[in-house]
């Protein structure tokens, strides 16, 4: 089960059932693969990328990156990994998807980045979409 027992007791509260409980943990599981592997798939293309991360060394709002790889994994609602850019690198917390074309590729994603950045971060392929 991926809800802490609060949710659990709020989910039965509102009127479900054990088994719908548990059928809305997996489905939650099964969102959160799916978004790891569209957003393995964004960063799987050759550079470069954009980010709007904030840099010590960069006095621009928009970052250009001419590398990026990031390594995901899912545990329940949990999407964690790690994102190299350029040479280095920062874990990641979480990640979604902002914004997809019309045929449902992303376009705009954020990664929650850990130590080191401690922020959400937009990233897209085209300096124009951030």
């Amino acid at each position: 089960m991926h809800f802490d027992p609060r949710v659990q007791r709020a989910l039965r509260e509102a009127g479900l059932d054990a088994d719908a409980v548990a059928d809305a943990s997996d489905r939650v599981a099964e969102l959160v693969a799916r978004d790891a592997d569209r957003l393995r798939a964004f960063f799987d293309a050759d550079g470069p990328y954009y980010s709007d991360m904030e840099m010590a060394h960069s006095a621009g709002a928009i970052q250009e990156h001419a590398t990026a790889d990031v390594d995901l994994f899912t545990h329940g609602s949990d999407l964690r990994g790690y994102l190299s850019l350029d040479g280095w690198g920062v874990p990641v917390e979480g990640g979604r998807i902002l914004r997809e074309d019309d045929s449902g590729d992303p376009v705009v994603v954020e990664l929650s980045l850990g130590d080191t950045v401690n922020d959400r971060v937009r990233f897209a392929r085209e300096r124009e979409e951030l």
